[in-house]
């Protein structure tokens, strides 16, 4: 088995600026996919200039967690709060969603929704994964594949993150193997992959997430395991905008994004890049 890389892009659509950080990553710099947030402020302005870059593969960043929906807020108001917002308590939320029926037949409209909307835009689909990787929720994972069925979605983020690399590039880094979210995205990509969907066998990006630094990023690609790897990041052309996570280091991911060391460290290594689709049988 060889190795092989997917570089990505969340939350594309939710400003102008991450949209611009989005391009000047994929025209100037290293990252080969983008995740679409559908029903975000700026999607509209994310879709033309996805148009524009042919080469650059975009998936449905679905937003069930910190975000607006794209159904009207009275057709998902058991998924809601007052403000019309998807809730922030993602654990009474999911729990609302397995054991409550019309707050499950919401979900699946709102989800269904959000495909749509995607379809609408003609772009093609690579990949789907969840904000706030939601989609380990068993119920979003049951309907991401009965719905993704129907749009052609062949392949997906499992959120699995080993140790064993990201200790050898920071040795620091404390254990997480058998943490709560590692065991689920097991159970995820057995599932998903049981469906036919391609799923990269390591994800980086989540212990890390709004702090990949250059040294970092370049740090991963010197040590790519075997296998199809995906590294994501979330950057923008400035820290701060509507909607922007306290703490995150946007900037400075769009810089390891587009820094000649990490370039050469992708140039030496020779492994191949793309989207998802790009090492689907």
């Amino acid at each position: 088995m060889t190795a092989s890389l997917i570089v990505t892009a969340d939350d594309f659509g939710a400003d102008v600026a991450v949209n611009e950080a989005v391009e000047i990553a994929h025209r100037e710099g290293v990252l080969t996919a983008a995740s679409l947030m559908v029903g975000a402020p700026a999607a509209a302005d994310a879709v033309a200039r996805a148009r524009a870059l042919p080469s650059l593969a975009v998936g449905l960043h679905l937003a069930l967690v910190e975000a607006r929906p794209v159904l009207p807020p009275e057709q998902v108001s058991r998924l809601v709060d007052g403000r019309g917002l998807f809730r922030n308590d993602m654990a009474a939320a999911g729990a609302t969603m397995f054991f409550n029926p019309a707050a499950g037949r919401q979900l699946a409209a709102e989800i269904a929704a959000q495909f749509e909307a995607f379809a609408a835009t003609g772009l093609r689909l690579d990949h789907v994964n969840a904000h706030k990787h939601f989609h380990l929720h068993p119920t979003i994972a049951g309907l991401i594949l009965k719905i993704g069925a129907r749009h052609g979605l062949r392949a997906a983020r499992v959120p699995f993150e080993p140790d064993a690399v990201l200790r050898a590039v920071e040795p620091e880094t404390p254990p997480t193997l058998f943490s709560p979210m590692n065991v689920m995205a097991r159970v995820l990509r057995a599932r998903f992959r049981g469906a036919g969907l391609v799923t990269p066998d390591q994800v980086f990006g989540l212990r890390w997430s709004g702090a990949m630094t250059t040294l970092r990023l370049a740090g991963l690609i010197a040590r790519l395991p075997q296998g199809l790897t995906e590294i994501y990041l979330h950057p923008a052309v400035r820290n701060n905008y509507p909607g922007s996570a306290p703490g995150y280091r946007y900037a400075e991911e769009l810089a390891a994004l587009v820094a000649p060391e990490v370039a050469v460290r992708l140039a030496r290594s020779n492994v191949p890049r793309g989207g998802f689709l790009d090492f689907a049988s």
